[in-house]
């Protein structure tokens, strides 16, 4: 174990700073459990890294190529994460969401393609938590698959948290995507006073000097990227 890697308090737990939590997708302190050193010594090679198609999964669901109409449809990539989706046990995403930021993006994943609403309360934590890099967009995802009022309410909740944090540039705008989309199929307004002229949105995203002026940082346009992967997703689920 190096400097930056000490033991935690109980069980498999390490706590590390510096280099080790850098990699794991985290600034400062972050407690990890490392799936391979406990019950679920498989998760990682068999849900994560494993090459569906040219990349590790993870890669190819934070890159989105499966979005691009310039790219042959991804059939055997689907198939195989609405299988993994169906089969995962809860014990096995448990594992992987304890982990580092790859881990916690593909179980999220996984979690809003099978729409496994059990996970919307951890969902929701690690959301708030925001320990790591990235995961972030996949928790919003999996709560804009889950797409209820009570979805609709973490989404808001981060919102109330970040927003004023013009500093911090982590998952707003995912998160605003998913919470238009959740409004959109229940009829709600939850976002609305997020988006109102001149309200948090506008002044989050006027302090992001290099996003306010990019197309791509509109509410709409949020939106759309939303609806892109959940669409997509109700294209690859079975049930």
């Amino acid at each position: 174990m190096t400097s930056d890697e000490r033991a935690g308090s109980s069980g498999g737990d390490r706590v590390v700073t510096g280099v080790a939590a850098h990699s794991a997708g985290a600034v400062g302190r972050l407690v990890l459990r490392d799936p391979r050193e406990g019950d679920h010594p498989h998760v990682i090679e068999r849900y994560v890294t494993v090459r569906d198609e040219g990349r590790p999964r993870y890669m190819e669901l934070r890159g989105a190529r499966y979005l691009r109409p310039d790219q042959p449809p991804r059939h055997r990539f689907a198939r195989l994460v609405i299988d993994d989706a169906a089969a995962i046990t809860d014990g096995e995403l448990d594992a992987l969401l304890a982990y580092e930021w790859r881990s916690r993006y593909t179980a999220a994943w996984l979690i809003g393609v099978d729409r496994r609403a059990s996970f919307r309360d951890r969902i929701g934590e690690l959301l708030l938590a925001s320990e790591v890099c990235f995961a972030g967009t996949s928790y919003a995802f999996a709560l804009a698959r889950l797409g209820t009022h009570a979805d609709a309410e973490l989404l808001a909740a981060y919102l109330d948290r970040y927003l004023p944090r013009t500093d911090l540039p982590y998952d707003q705008g995912s998160v605003l995507g998913a919470l238009l989309r959740v409004d959109a199929g229940l009829g709600t307004s939850y976002a609305e006073r997020f988006t109102a002229p001149g309200g948090p949105w506008d002044k989050w995203i006027g302090a992001q000097s290099h996003l306010h002026a990019d197309p791509y940082w509109t509410p709409e346009a949020l939106r759309r990227s939303t609806d892109l992967r959940c669409d997509f997703a109700d294209g690859w689920t079975r049930r």
